[in-house]
C-alpha cells in the first residue's frame, strides 16, 4: 500500500467484515476519522471533537488496533487527536507550509458539519416532544424520576444520535466531571462477546458500565435475541437505575415491537418516558435545508429548497447531503443553485443510497449470534439440536431474503443437496405457524438485516 490513507481504508474494511461493526456505526464514527500518519507503532488519527474521541476510544479502539495489526503485520497502538489540538501543535512547531495548508482546509470545511448540540437541532412537530424531554434531562429540570429511563424510537436518520450527543455535550458543559458513557447496542454486544471468547475477566467490563453517571445507548434493539448480552444489560440497567443514574436509550422501534427481548428488560424500558421521532414535515425539512445552507455560506432560492424538501422526505442525512452537493456543484459551475442542479443532486443521492445487497454471510452471522453457535458450526455437518435448528433458520432466511436458487443455497451450506434445502425451508415455515417465539425471532432478524442493508 502506498499511503497511510490506503492502510486506513483497508482497516475500515476489516472492521466491517463479518459484521464486526455495522455500516451505520462505521459511517458515523469511523468514516469521520481522518488518517494522519504512522509514527512507529502509533497510528495517528484526527477526530472532530472530544465526544467522538471518547466514543471511538471506548467502543472501537480495540477493533481498530486489531485491524491495523492485520493489515500492517505488527501491533499498533491508536492515538486520537482532536483537530483543535492538532492545530495548536502545528502552530507551536511554527511550520509556515503546514499552517497555510491547515488554513486552506479550515476555510474549505468551515461550518460544513453540525456540532451535535441542542442549538443545531431543528425542532418541528415530528420531534418536539423528544427534544423537550432531552433538554429537560440535560439541563436538570427536576424530571429525573419521570424521565429515567428515557426511550426514544424512530427510523434511522431522523436525529436520535444527534439528541444523545447533545445531551452529553450539555451535561459535560455543566459538569465536566460527570462519567458519561455513550455506546451502541452493537458495540456493547461485541465487547461482551469478545470478552467471553477471550475468557477475560469481565469485572472491568462491569466496572466500566456500572460506574457511569449517565449511560447513553444508541440502537439498543441490537441486544435483542442475545441472551448473555441481555443478562449483562439487565444487571447494568438495574445497578444504574437503583443508584438514580440517568439512562437514555434509542431504538428504531418501540419496546413492545422489539422481538426476542426479555420481558424483564422490556418492562424496564417502558418504566420511564417513551417518545418517538417521526418523519419531519415539509416545514421542518425546509428549515433543515436552510440551516445547512447557512452553515455552508450557501444561498438557496426558495423554489430549490422546496423542490428538495418535496422529494427527500424520509432522512435528514439525505437533506444535508443534498445541500453539500449543491455547494460543490455551485463551485464547479460557478453559478447559483438551480432546479436543474437540485434534480441532479437528488438523482445522485437516491442512486447512492440504494440498499446494499444482503450477503449470506450477514444472515448466517445474525443467526449464529441468536443461537449462540458459530458460523462454522452452521455450515458444518454437526447434528446437535441447537446447531441443526440454527442451520434450518439460516437456510430459510437466505431463501426468503436473497431469493437465491436452491442449488446455490445448498453450496453455501456445505454443498447440501436440493432436498435438504427444501426440507429446511418447509420445516421452518411449518413451525413458525405454531411457535410464536420462532416467528418473533425470524421477524426480528429479517427486520435487522433489511434495515441494515438500507442504511
Amino acid at each position: 500500500m502506498n499511503s497511510f490513507e490506503e492502510v486506513f481504508d483497508a482497516v475500515k474494511s476489516y472492521c466491517t467484515k463479518d459484521g464486526k461493526i455495522g455500516e451505520t456505526a462505521k459511517n458515523l464514527w469511523l468514516n469521520t476519522l481522518k488518517p494522519a500518519r504512522l509514527e512507529g507503532n502509533f497510528a495517528v488519527l484526527y477526530c472532530s471533537s472530544e465526544f467522538q474521541k471518547s466514543v471511538v476510544t471506548n467502543n472501537y479502539a480495540n477493533l481498530l488496533q486489531e485491524g491495523f495489526a492485520q493489515i500492517l503485520g505488527f501491533p499498533v497502538q491508536l492515538r486520537l487527536i482532536v483537530q483543535e489540538d492538532e492545530k495548536a501543535e502545528q502552530k507551536e512547531k511554527g511550520d509556515p507550509e503546514m499552517e497555510e495548508m491547515q488554513d486552506i482546509l479550515d476555510h474549505t470545511n468551515s461550518n460544513g458539519d453540525y456540532a451535535y448540540t441542542f442549538d443545531t437541532f431543528i425542532v418541528g412537530s415530528s420531534n418536539q416532544f423528544a427534544y423537550a424531554a432531552c433538554t429537560s434531562i440535560a439541563r436538570g429540570d427536576g424530571n429525573g424520576n419521570t424521565y429515567n429511563p428515557l426511550f426514544i424510537y424512530g427510523p434511522s436518520g431522523l436525529g436520535k444520535t444527534h439528541l444523545l450527543t447533545a445531551i452529553s455535550h450539555e451535561m459535560r458543559r455543566q459538569n465536566p466531571d460527570l462519567n458519561i458513557i455513550y455506546v451502541t447496542g452493537e458495540a456493547f454486544t461485541n465487547e461482551l462477546i469478545e470478552g467471553i471468547k477471550q475468557k477475560k475477566d469481565t469485572s472491568q467490563f462491569h466496572e466500566k458500565y456500572r460506574s457511569a453517571d449517565v449511560l447513553l445507548v444508541d440502537d439498543v434493539q441490537f441486544i435483542s435475541g442475545r441472551e448473555s448480552t441481555q443478562e449483562e444489560f439487565f444487571h447494568t440497567f438495574n445497578r444504574l437505575h437503583e443508584a438514580g443514574k440517568q439512562i437514555v436509550l434509542t431504538s428504531d422501534r418501540a419496546p413492545k415491537d422489539i422481538k426476542v427481548l426479555e420481558d424483564r428488560l422490556r418492562s424496564r424500558f417502558e418504566s420511564g418516558l417513551i417518545t418517538d421521532i417521526s418523519l419531519p414535515d415539509f416545514e421542518t425539512r425546509v428549515a433543515i435545508i436552510r440551516r445547512k445552507a447557512e452553515l455552508l455560506d450557501l444561498k438557496i432560492p426558495d423554489d430549490v429548497a422546496e423542490f428538495i424538501a418535496n422529494r427527500l422526505k424520509t432522512n435528514i442525512r439525505q437533506l444535508e447531503g443534498a445541500v453539500k452537493r449543491l455547494k460543490a456543484l455551485k463551485q464547479l459551475a460557478d453559478s447559483s443553485p438551480s432546479l436543474s442542479m437540485a434534480q441532479s443532486v437528488i438523482r445522485d443521492i437516491l442512486t447512492d443510497e440504494q440498499p446494499a445487497p444482503v450477503t449470506v454471510e450477514r444472515i448466517i452471522t445474525e443467526v449464529s449470534n441468536l443461537y449462540g453457535v458459530s458460523a462454522e458450526d452452521i455450515r458444518s455437518k454437526k447434528r446437535s439440536q441447537q446447531i441443526s435448528n440454527a442451520r434450518k433458520v439460516a437456510i430459510y432466511l437466505v431463501h426468503d431474503i436473497t431469493q437465491m436458487t436452491l442449488a446455490s443455497i445448498g453450496e453455501e451450506f456445505g454443498n447440501r443437496d436440493h432436498s435438504t434445502i427444501v426440507y429446511a425451508v418447509h420445516y421452518v415455515e411449518k413451525n413458525m405457524k405454531k411457535d410464536s417465539n420462532l416467528r418473533d425471532a425470524i421477524e426480528s432478524i429479517t427486520k435487522t438485516i433489511r434495515d441494515g442493508s438500507s442504511k
